[in-house]
């Protein structure tokens, strides 16, 4: 009866020393489980910020360059405008005095 005694604490000395070894293993899967998340995170996060300066900087040049064209198409406008006036003004001012005038 002793001997089944005896192997029967052997077995659960057995058992007992392999679940503490599965808790042990199962924190330091843990630990690194957790490094990896933060260092995936952290990259992840790194290449989001990166893109996001990328579109921001290509939104900020295609707006430069649209301002700038409609700055060009406004002065190329106004240039017309008084190429058109220094042709024709003195042409303005007769017809304007003659309807003045027709009153």
């Amino acid at each position: 009866m002793d001997s089944i005694v005896n192997k029967l604490t052997e077995i659960e000395d057995a058992a007992s020393a392999i679940v503490q070894h599965a808790e042990a293993q199962k924190e330091i899967l843990d630990k690194e489980y957790d490094e990896k998340r933060r260092a995936f995170d952290t990259q992840l996060e790194n290449k989001t910020l990166s893109q996001i300066e990328a579109i921001r900087a290509k939104l900020e040049e295609n707006t430069r360059k649209l301002l700038e064209s409609q700055s060009g198409a406004g002065n190329l406008t106004v240039e017309a405008l008084k190429k058109e006036y220094e042709e024709n003004h003195t042409k303005y001012a007769k017809e304007l005095l003659n309807r003045i005038t027709e009153v």
